[in-house]
């Protein structure tokens, strides 16, 4: 069940991920919070670079396995802009991350994509429950879905201003 304290740290995401889109990135961000409430890492999409792994999700399980202790990360919640990829969620699952709680489906950006005449992903929007079955999983979490898919809209116009030709 989302709480207030939930809503707090999926605002922050939705935050990143608009300043992922004003640095040039696709609009995703997340937030790692230990057990106790504490913010461990911000992070926020990275794909402009031409590396498309650089997503915030995959950071924070990386960053997670190498600083926190098992245990410490079964305890933590990651709160994202969006549904974790097929990619993110396995590392989540395979470094013992706990909750995720996300704004957004994979589904339903996918549709809005789509919706905008963006060309489909190269790798299949699993869910997150597909991936990593027995993880505690919440979302979509409504109050910050039109946020997302308005940040969603304005990086498909920026991308396409970018790649027109100028008159």
């Amino acid at each position: 069940m989302v709480k207030n304290q939930d809503l707090q740290f999926l605002r922050r995401s939705v935050e990143l991920a608009a300043e992922a889109l004003e640095a040039g990135d696709d609009p995703f961000g997340s937030v790692l919070v230990a057990g106790n409430g504490n913010v461990l890492l911000e992070d926020r999409n990275r794909v402009g670079s031409g590396d498309r792994t650089r997503h915030p999700e995959f950071e924070i399980a990386r960053w997670a396995a190498a600083n926190m202790t098992p245990e410490a990360r079964a305890e933590a919640t990651v709160y994202t802009s969006t549904e974790h990829c097929p990619m993110c969620a396995a590392a989540h699952g395979w470094v013992g991350l706990g909750r995720i709680v996300y704004v957004n489906s994979a589904e339903q950006v996918t549709t809005w994509l789509s919706e905008l005449g963006v060309p489909a992903s190269p790798v299949r929007p699993l869910p997150i429950r597909e991936i990593v079955p027995h993880l505690v999983v919440e979302g979509p979490v409504s109050d910050f879905a039109e946020q997302v898919r308005d940040l969603h809209r304005r990086s498909t116009m920026l991308r396409r201003r970018l790649q027109s030709p100028c008159p």
